[in-house]
């Protein structure tokens, strides 16, 4: 019997659209239905990698693990990675569709369809629930005759929707009142229940306003979801996490906020530990005196080293040389080295000068390197203290997302050995210098424990243990918020 299915959809982006569907995913799953989260076009720079080697959203990576299964390629056919402000990479099933300017991408979207369509239908056979999320608001006006991924979408699969709207960002009932009334009748047919998200306060205040909407729109007000603090993957750059500017106490760490800045999910994992305060630096003036810099993945490497350059920030982490650690991942680490070369105009175009902090150089290339990978650490004597000799050699895992081809010179010293025995990333002869390719490098708890110097203590849950705790953290959010025999009645189960 093919899968029931609901819709969450927004008013607006960053309503919390992917958060309640990562929450759904953990109680239908809970409840003992095979469920699974679908998202027909997702436009982010934070990816992930199946274990097929192909490229989806991390958003749908984060529900499928909340949901307890592995990701697939079918939960997110069309990846929109933005390179410019008038274009994206775009993705599809998995692999480089192409470079499309935003008026290219609309004239053919409606061509994808049919991809869109075989995926969902692959997951509709294999699961009982589909949770699908929809993208920004279906009251776009100026992009519904193209829709395929809000109403548009729920027309084809014929889904129910519920209506998110964020209340802290204020003109909750504007929002929801105006979405709505901007739809045709048959879409507003289709929203069976409106969830405001992210309150705040006594909700005895809010009731009136409740039951005045309910009598606007003629629609149940089926949740009201307090704000709450639970640690899960964001997918864009309106994630909250980006905006952290203050110090804490424990180890600084500043991670550089590259205009197109991507993978920023691989920092969840230092919020697990209370001895790492994270932060994140766009100007010169912001940088101070960390003990860690990390320089993240990033979708432009030549134009966010670029950026660097003229803002004065590479200036200002060179000074730091031997003074703080300084670590790059993906394109960061690519800027690290002594030049980049964009001859095939692949990303940005022609070469320039890197950081010089490593011996190697990088060539941008057509084929793009996607997989699940795991590999040895090859830097151990040089990266950790005297009496940490026993994780020199750990075993590593992650993910690579990149197009260019590094060259390291003779005698460059490899920060891990990966297990097709490819040589990855760098390190410099004092430690104080290291980059990777592996996205997820400090999800493995032994190797940032170690490079972060932290204490044994910090032993007492695992990381996949408190990644677990927040997905059972949001299912006792929903259950308690949520009107769940609504949901349950709206899905005919």
């Amino acid at each position: 019997m093919p899968a029931k299915c609901i819709m969450i959809q927004g008013t607006m982006s960053n309503s919390g659209k992917t958060f309640v569907t990562a929450g759904l995913c953990r109680v239908f799953a809970q409840d003992g239905y095979k469920v699974a989260p679908f998202k027909s076009q997702n436009m982010a720079l934070n990816s992930y990698i199946t274990e097929e080697g192909l490229e989806i959203g991390r958003a749908q990576a984060m529900q499928a693990e909340a949901a307890g299964i592995k990701p697939t390629v079918f939960m997110n056919p069309i990846l929109l990675k933005p390179t410019t402000a008038m274009g994206s990479q775009v993705i599809v099933n998995g692999e480089v569709y192409g470079n499309l300017s935003a008026q290219d991408y609309f004239k053919r979207k409606s061509k994808l369809v049919p991809d869109i369509m075989k995926a969902y239908r692959t997951l509709e056979e294999e699961y009982d629930i589909i949770v699908i999320e929809g993208a920004g608001s279906p009251a776009e006006i100026n992009l519904k005759s193209e829709d395929i991924v809000n109403m548009g979408l729920a027309k084809m699969v014929n889904a129910p929707v519920l209506l998110v709207a964020d209340i802290d960002r204020g003109g909750v009932f504007a929002s929801l009142y105006g979405t709505i009334e901007l739809l045709e009748e048959e879409e507003k047919e289709r929203i069976k229940g409106m969830i405001i998200n992210k309150f705040r306060g006594d909700k005895k205040i809010l009731e009136p306003g409740l039951t005045m909407i309910e009598d606007l729109t003629k629609k149940p007000v089926v949740g009201v979801i307090p704000m709450e603090e639970i640690v899960l993957d964001d997918e864009d750059s309106l994630s909250s996490q980006l905006y952290r500017k203050q110090q804490l106490e424990g180890k600084d760490v500043a991670i550089i906020r590259f205009p197109h800045i991507s993978n920023f999910t691989d920092f969840l994992a230092l919020d697990f530990y209370d001895s790492i305060s994270v932060r994140y630096v766009e100007r010169k003036e912001e940088l101070k005196n960390p003990d860690y810099i990390v320089l993240p993945g990033t979708k432009n490497t030549m134009a966010d080293l670029k950026w660097l350059k003229e803002t004065g920030l590479e200036g200002a982490i060179l000074r730091k040389k031997g003074k703080a650690h300084i670590f790059g991942i993906c394109g960061g680490f690519q800027m690290l080295g002594k030049r980049l070369d964009d001859k095939n105009h692949v990303e940005y175009g022609g070469t320039m000068r890197g950081m010089g902090l490593l011996d190697f150089e990088t060539i941008f290339l057509e084929g793009k390197t996607r997989t699940q990978i795991k590999g040895k650490l090859a830097c151990g004597s040089v990266l950790f203290q005297e009496d940490r000799k026993e994780e020199q050699e750990q075993e590593l895992h992650g993910y690579e997302i990149h197009m260019g081809k590094t060259n390291y010179e003779d005698g460059a010293k490899p920060f891990s050995i990966l297990e097709d025995d490819r040589m990855d990333g760098c390190i410099s002869e004092d430690g104080m210098v290291a980059g990777t390719y592996l996205h997820g490098i400090f999800d493995n708890e032994m190797f940032a424990k170690a490079y972060f110097q932290l204490e044994e203590k910090e032993e007492e849950q695992s990381f996949e243990q408190f990644k677990n705790s927040q997905y059972d953290k949001l299912a006792d959010l929903i259950r308690a918020s949520i009107d769940m025999e609504e949901v349950y009645r709206i899905l005919e189960i």
